[in-house]
């Protein structure tokens, strides 16, 4: 895990990456979870039955959004920021979906800092460069560029 002790060290990252996230799996209970808190319960996401005969897959698939609100926690996971007061989602950049996330894939994620703007008084819009990755395969499951505003 990186440590960084305030804005200026931080800065100092800018361009290289920060860490490798642990692997998650994404199995059946957690898609079925993400269905009911979003209200998105399209077959390809919930119905493993159906997916097992129509979909391109052979199974049930990850809402890409699912994939999505991973990134705060694959960033969370591979570094600390000393003395911070809070930080606050300022938004997404770029976001894609390069490749389904099949039912127990397993996710890590690639953290790098893209860049980081000073806000006054001891502020930084950060804005950290992710990828996704799925364990064996070619393409990522999403690559995105997350903006955090932190206050020490």
């Amino acid at each position: 895990m990186e440590i960084f002790d305030g804005p200026e060290a931080l800065k100092v990252a800018i361009g290289q990456e920060i860490g490798v996230g642990e692997w998650i799996t994404v199995d059946q209970a957690m898609i079925d979870r993400f269905a009911d808190a979003t209200d998105d319960h399209q077959w390809i996401h919930v119905d493993p039955e159906r997916a097992a005969r129509e979909s391109p897959y052979g199974a049930t698939v990850a809402h890409g959004y699912l994939t999505l609100s991973l990134v705060p926690r694959f960033i969370a996971g591979v570094r600390r920021l000393e003395g911070l007061r809070l930080s606050l989602n300022y938004g997404l950049d770029r976001v894609r979906f390069p490749a389904p996330v099949v039912v127990n894939a397993r996710l890590r994620g690639r953290v790098r800092v893209a860049a980081a703007l000073d806000v006054p008084p001891r502020g930084l819009r950060t804005t950290y460069g992710v990828t996704v990755e799925i364990e064996g395969a070619e393409k990522p499951a999403c690559l995105a560029e997350a903006v955090v505003l932190h206050h020490w």
